[in-house]
Formats: structure tokens, C-alpha cells, sequence
């Protein structure tokens, strides 16, 4: 759903990129970093911190692919990297959030298991040649939410947090069926060995 402007927005990052010509590595291990120091600032109950940090740390998970591509710097390393940062980044985030007394244990392994699930499908069906980015929980479409929540929450208690995490976990768990269904299409349509 918000995959859609990552085009956008990195061509407004474009010009920024283009200045700094550094190992996009670098910012995608400094947007995982953000991402922890949010998870801090969410367990010790400051929202707003983390709805900032978590912010920032989304954008510069654009920045490090715009620098990559920009400078001819894109490695299946860095791929690679990214999304195993994004997968902990992800984790930390909700376990912040538990920690702050923002959601019950219960829906915050929801929250891990779905938006882990959610990268696990994309990534099963794409090792077997199969494009998998339906859906309308995907990782950017999360982030939001959760940043969203925060500012809200902040303002009206605790509970609209809860809600924050609830709607996330119920798109990211729309998003896998939608990636099963999408996949069962696909090889519907295709030769697959099993």
C-alpha cells in the first residue's frame, strides 16, 4: 500500500544521496541502531521519543537503498543486511513496547509473529522465483501505524496503542493470507518443481 511512494520519497532523498557517497551498510546498521534506541524510549514510557526515533529510522531504511542504488552500491549482502535489520528492528520495536505496558504479552507476540510471518512468506515464494509483494500490511504500511499510534496514544492513554498494534497485527495477518493466495495463483498459472 505505502510501497507505492518509496519511489517518491526516494526521489526527494535522490539529492541527499547523491552528496554522500558512503557504504549504504553504514545507514542501514544506523537505522537499526535508531530503531533500538526507539524501543528504549518506548519502554520507558516516552511515545513521543520513540514515534520520532522510529520515524527516523524508517526514512533512513529508504535512504540506504537510494544511496545504493544512486552510487551503483546495490549487493545481495546489502540486501540481505536490510532485511535482517528490518526483522530486528520489527522485534525490538514491539518488545519496547511490551516492556512500556502498551499492549499485552499476547498481542505483542501476535505482533512479532505476524510481521515476521509476513517477511518469511514474501521470502519463501521470491527463493522460489515467485514475486511476492501483495499486500496491504507490508513493512512501511507498519511502521506508520505504530508511529501513529504513538503520537496518538500519547495524547488519549495506553489503550490507543493497543489499538495501534491490534490493526497491525490484523493487516499483517491479511497480508500473509494475501501472499498465500497470491502464490497459489502464481503456481497455478506456472511449472514450479515442489
Amino acid at each position: 500500500m505505502f510501497e507505492r511512494f518509496r519511489p517518491l520519497l526516494e526521489k526527494v532523498l535522490s539529492p541527499i544521496a547523491k552528496e554522500l557517497d558512503i557504504n549504504p551498510n553504514i545507514i542501514t546498521i544506523f537505522s537499526l541502531i535508531i530503531a533500538v534506541i526507539a524501543a528504549v524510549s518506548f519502554a520507558l514510557n516516552s511515545l513521543i521519543v520513540g514515534g520520532v526515533l522510529l520515524f527516523l529510522s524508517g526514512l533512513l531504511d529508504v535512504f540506504d537503498g537510494a544511496i545504493a542504488r544512486y552510487h551503483n552500491k546495490v549487493t545481495k549482502f546489502g540486501a540481505f543486511l536490510d532485511s535482517t535489520t528490518d526483522r530486528f528492528s520489527d522485534t525490538l520495536i514491539i518488545i519496547g513496547l511490551l516492556a512500556g505496558g502498551y499492549t499485552t504479552w499476547v498481542l505483542g507476540v501476535l505482533a512479532i509473529h505476524s510481521s515476521i510471518t509476513v517477511s518469511y512468506v514474501r521470502a519463501i515464494a521470491e527463493s522460489k522465483g515467485i514475486p511476492c509483494t501483495v499486500g496491504i500490511g507490508e513493512r512501511a504500511t507498519r511502521l506508520i501505524i505504530l508511529i501513529v499510534g504513538a503520537f496518538i496514544a500519547s495524547y488519549l492513554g495506553k489503550m490507543y496503542m493497543s489499538i495501534a498494534i491490534l490493526t497491525l497485527v490484523f493487516l499483517a495477518y491479511i497480508t500473509v493470507i494475501q501472499r498465500i493466495v497470491h502464490v497459489w495463483n502464481w503456481t497455478k498459472k506456472q511449472k514450479f518443481p515442489e
